[in-house]
This record gives C-alpha cells, structure tokens and sequence, in this order.
C-alpha cells in the first residue's frame, strides 16, 4: 500500500492497464490510505467508499486514467445524488441535481470518486477551516494551514491518499494549497475549461478548475482529458496546438525569464519565499534561459480595491445564488460571522461600482500582457509566506475587510493572474530550514499552457520533488530533505 501511495496517476493507470491491478484494488488500497489518515488530517468530508467499490467492480471507461482513485472538491463540483455543502451549515444537506460537464469528463477518463474533500466556506478564505467540518491539516506541520481554498484536496494528495484531486482557482485557491503542502498546482487559461451546465463563468471569469497533482504529467494528461468548451459557453479559451500531455518534456527553447519577489500590494515578504523564487532564477538559467529581474509597473492599490469589489460581489451572488437554488433564504445562524459580513458588504456594492472595477482589472490586464510581449515566463513566490498556522485567518471574525487584508498580505500573488485570465502553476521548488514546502509560480501568455508545462517538467527533471514526503506519509520511508535523484511518484 505504501508503494502504490507514491505513485503518480500515471502510473497507476499503467498498473491497471498492463493487468498487474484491478480498479478494485487501487480504489481499496486508497480507501485504507484515507481511513488511516484522514482522522489526523480531516481532508475527506462526504466519503462514498461504497460507490466507489461499486464503480470499480464495474464496467469502467476506458479512458487515460481507468481505475485511479480521485476526489472532488466540496465546491462547484456537480455530482449528481451526493451532497455539495461548499462547506457550509447553509447548504449542509443540498444534493446537486445534475452532473457538471467537468465531473462528466472526470468519470469518462476512468476515474473513481471516493468522496469530497473539504474547503473553507463558500472557498472564500485561502485556508481550509470551516466551522462546518472543522480544519483541515497540513500532512508537513498538522499545526499549519493546508492552504485553501482547496485546502483537502491538497491535504489528501500530499499525504498519498489520492495521487491527484480536483481544486478550482479564483484568487489562488489551486495554487496557493499547492505551494503549502509541495504539489503541483496549475490554474489553466480562463475557460479552458467549461462550467457547464449550470453556469455560464464564476465571478467573470475569476474561477476555473482544475487539480493538485504531485507530478507535472499527471497535470498535463488530465487538462487533456477535461479541457475545452462545450455548447452555450460565453466564451472559449484558445484551443492548444496539440496534447498537453505531449508538452512534457519537450524542449522549451530559450525562454526569456523574468522574476520578481516584490509584494504587488507593498507588504513583506518572508526571506524564505524570497529566497525560492531568487533560486528558481538561477535554476532557470543554469538551465539556459535568459533571466532577468523585472516586473509589470502595477498600481498595486487600484489592483487591490477592484479585485475586492468583484470579489464581495461575487460572495454575494454566490450566496444568494444557492438561496435561489435550495428556495429558501440563509438565517444569520447558518453562516459563518465572516461570510454573513462579507455577504452584506458585498450586497452594497453599486453596479456602477462593480462595473467600474470590471474596467479597472481590464485595463491592468492589458498592461501585464504588454509585459509579457517582452518575456516567456514570469516567476514568484507564489505565496509571502510559509505555510500560516491555522487560526491565523479566522473564519469567526466579522470584520470583514481586515481578514481580507490579512488573506491578501499572505496570498498577494496569485489573484492577478486570475484577473488577467493567465495560465499559471506553482511548483515545489523549494523547502524552509523547518522542512515546510514553499512554491514558486510561473506564469505564461495567455492560453499558454504549453510554455509552463515544458518548462515545469523540465525543472522538476533537474529537481525532483517526488522523493520528498511528509513525516506521516505512510509511516514509514518518509523523509523531509533527501539528495536522492529517484523518482518513486514516476515508475
């Protein structure tokens, strides 16, 4: 079981596929993962082990992934028949009616759903601590935060429960769990890929899906399996000029690389994430790139309000979307003190007002893509700060704009990339002196998928992560810091 825990999706389907395991046995083993793990972890909140016994016995797609264990995140993730609370007392006994395209698409590929991870209420914190299933821990430091907002998928692809699991990404919230518990996580291009049937886009496009993954292939093979549009789309992403997949370990050609580890919005940032990003500069051009150190000129405080405009807006017509939905009104007791305050302000935000903001984030779009008709790629740290402890952004407060401002000091840069619609990925590039994983984003044109994935799996070849574990893991083997070179997660 441990050995099968540090294998990649990939190479579990390559099991399954070769006759050396059934569907059955993969989807046991990671139920054992899961029922070891997720007492101390609390990352699976809606568990269907039986169905998913009952899936693998039966007649399962054949598609790139057949047989591989999988979870979908409690959030947006339309699963027909099973409860999506988004992680709230509001909707705690809401049961999706419909299939989303994207789940439709998972189940063709052959995956096997054991159930829903947790997330922050309504995904609007960057950490996993909802009052309705309690914290999520992270499987480096279980004092510490996963990340959020899909803090449970990254907690259980970390620890080996599940080789990969689906996030979706509005302000970060693939990325930035991505960075705390060392996997890989990609937000592709705006509308690469669909939101169908029940909604058209999220918050203007802020949110897409995707998934945490612990290897760049798994990444590239399941956007191949889940990207593109389907019928009614408000719009479409640039198709790709061939597989994702088929990106991995292509030759990226000499890339003009720029990196900063300024602070968008002004504040400080940890020596640590600093010190990430400074090394991934130089891992890239040891690696023959042309690297420099420059940045887009932002106005970093009209990014700020406008973001947070769309944002409260955004919370609101969630909120008032799901009252719709379930026919009924939220009482005061069936939020959580943030999301209520953050449900009132952003109920007063003017249209005009949100409109304006709307123009403001264009507008600061268009001076980033002009920053990137000089430069390939872009990294940062993805985050300013190691791993926070959990109760650090705290959920009880109904002040609504200062936990706001405390997220957006932890988490300042990854939102403008959903602003501008980019394909973006933090990779684990990088460890504290305490042993916590500390990410570095990279950033493409965009739909540019394929520069960061060449270029991604090309640094995780020249430093492989796949061998550095968490202390749990499995409870044995596992080690935070190694120099070995094998690649376990890629048999």
């Amino acid at each position: 079981m441990t050995d099968l825990a540090r294998l990649d999706a990939t190479a579990q389907a390559d099991l399954v596929r070769r006759g050396e395991l059934t569907p059955l046995e993969l989807v046991d083993a990671a139920i054992a993962r899961i029922e070891r793990l997720n007492p101390e972890l609390n990352a699976v909140v809606t568990p269907t082990f039986e169905r998913a016994r009952d899936a693998a016995r039966g007649d399962l797609p054949d598609g790139p992934f057949r047989g591989v264990p999988f979870l979908l995140k409690d959030l947006s993730a339309a699963w027909a028949g099973v409860r999506m609370t988004s992680g709230s007392a509001f909707l705690r006994d809401f049961v999706a009616p419909v299939d989303s395209v994207l789940v439709e698409r998972y189940r063709a590929a052959g995956l096997v759903f054991l159930g829903k991870t947790n997330c922050p209420e309504f995904g609007f914190l960057p950490t996993t601590e909802p009052r309705l299933f309690g914290p999520t821990r992270n499987p480096w430091d279980p004092e510490r935060t996963p990340g959020g907002s899909s803090g449970g998928a990254a907690a259980a692809v970390a620890s080996g429960m599940v080789p990969f699991a689906h996030g979706n990404d509005g302000g970060g919230s693939i990325r930035i769990p991505a960075s705390c518990c060392g996997l890989v996580g990609l937000k592709p291009t705006r509308a690469r890929i669909t939101q169908a049937p029940l909604l058209g886009d999220v918050m203007g496009g802020l949110v897409v899906d995707h998934a945490l993954a612990r290897s760049v292939r798994d990444s590239a093979a399941l956007l191949d399996a889940t990207a593109g549009p389907a019928p009614g789309d408000p719009y479409v992403a640039p198709p790709p000029a061939r597989p994702y997949l088929e990106e991995v370990g292509a030759d990226p050609g000499r890339l003009r690389i720029a990196w900063s580890a300024t602070n968008p919005i002004g504040a400080p940032v940890h020596a640590d994430c600093a010190r990430a990003v400074e090394d991934a500069a130089a891992l890239c051009a040891e690696l023959g790139h042309e690297v420099e150190e420059a940045a887009p000129e932002l106005d970093g405080a009209l990014l700020y309000e406008s973001f947070l405009a769309v944002w409260l807006a955004g919370h609101a017509w969630g909120i008032d979307g799901m009252a719709r939905a379930t026919g009924r009104t939220p009482a005061p007791e069936e939020l959580e003190p943030l999301s209520w305050a953050l449900h009132r302000i952003g109920r007063e935000v003017r249209a005009p007002d949100y409109l304006l903001a709307v123009t403001a984030l264009q507008r600061i779009a268009r001076v980033v893509a002009g920053f990137f008709a000089a430069h390939d790629v872009w990294l940062s740290p993805t985050l300013a700060q190691p791993p926070v402890p959990l109760g650090t952004l705290d959920p009880g407060s109904t002040d609504a704009l200062d936990v706001f401002r405390a997220a957006s000091e932890f988490v300042p840069f990854t939102p403008l990339f959903n602003a501008t619609g980019q394909p973006a990925v933090s990779l684990p590039l990088h460890w504290s002196p305490e042993g916590l994983p500390i990410g570095v984003q990279l950033v493409a044109r965009y739909g540019d998928e394929a520069t960061l994935l060449r270029l991604a799996a090309r640094l995780e070849e020249a430093r492989p992560w796949a061998d550095r574990l968490p202390p749990l893991w499995a409870g044995e083997g596992a080690r935070r810091d190694t120099g070995e070179t094998d690649r376990p997660g890629h048999a």
